[in-house]
């Protein structure tokens, strides 16, 4: 069976981005079950429910690349205990026009990525409340608040940590077995 195709969405624009940094780490950890796709974010005007008539070219071409995923995981800092505004309208254009949401039904999966020691917690949960309405069925164990963050990683880009690396790959195989239990093929 080919592999579940995964929409990956990183919630933070910087380039030194902790959480680019981990959406790249696990792109050499994921199962063969997994086809990783980055999409960017951060050229979506903002959501504008006058320009649905003739969406931006940038959002029909974010939805068109959304669309065909099998699934999507969400990896995001926290932002004043919630998401970052790119990533929540980048969830905001994809849910749009009302009824032909790039999300719906679709699997997905929530890694929050932070310096401090409670890992993003709220913008974990916060995104969680989001994607209830927009029927995105998420995995809901193992958890990942992943803290502590800046000492994560090494020279490369890679996980320094082996403990950390273990974890990042029982919740990339929880994920891909969840994609299978929920998913639409």
């Amino acid at each position: 069976m080919p592999a579940h195709r995964v929409t990956v969405l990183v919630g933070s624009l910087r380039r030194e981005s902790l959480n680019r940094k981990m959406a790249r780490a696990l792109a050499g950890l994921v199962p063969d079950r997994l086809a990783l796709d980055e999409v960017p974010i951060r050229d979506l005007p903002h959501y504008d429910a006058d320009l649905d008539a003739d969406p931006p070219a940038p959002w029909v071409a974010f939805r068109d690349r959304v669309r065909p995923a099998d699934a999507v995981l969400f990896v995001t800092p926290e932002y004043n205990r919630s998401v970052p505004g790119v990533l929540k309208n980048a969830i905001d254009v994809g849910s749009r026009p009302y009824g032909k949401s790039v999300w719906s039904g679709k699997p997905g999966a929530v890694i929050s990525v932070s310096p401090g020691a409670i890992g993003g917690f709220g913008a974990n949960h916060h995104l969680r409340q989001s994607l209830v309405f927009l029927d995105v069925p998420v995995l809901q164990q193992p958890e990942a608040y992943v803290g502590g963050a800046a000492k994560l990683f090494d020279e490369q880009g890679r996980l320094a940590s082996d403990a950390t690396r273990e974890f990042m790959t029982k919740f990339l195989n929880a994920f891909a077995d969840w994609i299978a239990l929920t998913g639409r093929r």
